[in-house]
């Protein structure tokens, strides 16, 4: 998949300002969060990951990159933060390897560790836009894991752990299926604690 055709307006969407704390859940080798950093160098960018070989390519590249960024060892269904800690989460095809439950887990958590008016903006695979989408998404859409991705129902899974609301702000045609772009609010007044409506914590 050619990742240089979304991240760059991924990026972009976030609007990160000088001082934001911004999360990326299941930073992999860090590609999108050097790319985050590079945008608004006075923000504080951390990469969680719950593969510790992956995590240690990340501080690698890191290094090699000459910018800072932390990293933490953790799963996005249960996040090793404390409420409202984050101006701005990014998950870049991450959701669709969670099972439907820790899906739900991972946006409750997201919005736990947000800030009131934080926002969470996605990357991943949704309901197709074409025919020749829809056909290529029949090889996935009985899945647990994408299954809420090809039938369009992520706004209101999202909407679901307490979010505000939600917008699909792009769409990419890939030979794996229909990438869409998500940004989704947390409201101002955003409680704390156990915020999202299905939480655990």
């Amino acid at each position: 998949m050619r990742e240089d055709l979304f991240k760059p307006r991924l990026v972009k969407q976030v609007g990160m300002q000088p001082g934001h704390r911004v999360l990326d859940l299941g930073c992999g080798t860090s590609t999108l969060t050097i790319l985050l950093k590079r945008r608004q160098p006075q923000s504080m960018v951390v990469g969680l990951d719950g593969d510790a070989v992956v995590l240690a390519r990340a501080r690698e590249k890191v290094a090699e990159a000459g910018v800072d960024i932390s990293f933490d060892a953790g799963m996005a269904y249960r996040l090793p933060y404390p409420d409202r800690s984050f101006d701005r989460v990014v998950a870049s095809l991450l959701l669709h390897h969670l099972t439907s439950d820790n899906k739900r887990r991972a946006l409750c958590e997201t919005f736990r560790v947000l800030k009131p008016g934080g926002q969470l903006h996605i990357a991943d695979f949704g309901r197709p836009h074409t025919f020749l989408m829809a056909c290529v998404s029949l090889i996935v859409r009985w899945l647990e894991e994408t299954y809420e991705h090809v039938k369009g129902l992520m706004p209101g899974v999202i909407r679901d752990a307490g979010f505000t609301y939600t917008e699909e702000t792009g769409c990419y045609t890939t030979a794996f299926g229909t990438l869409v772009l998500i940004r989704a609010g947390k409201p101002e007044g955003g409680a704390g604690g156990s915020e999202g409506r299905n939480g655990t914590s």
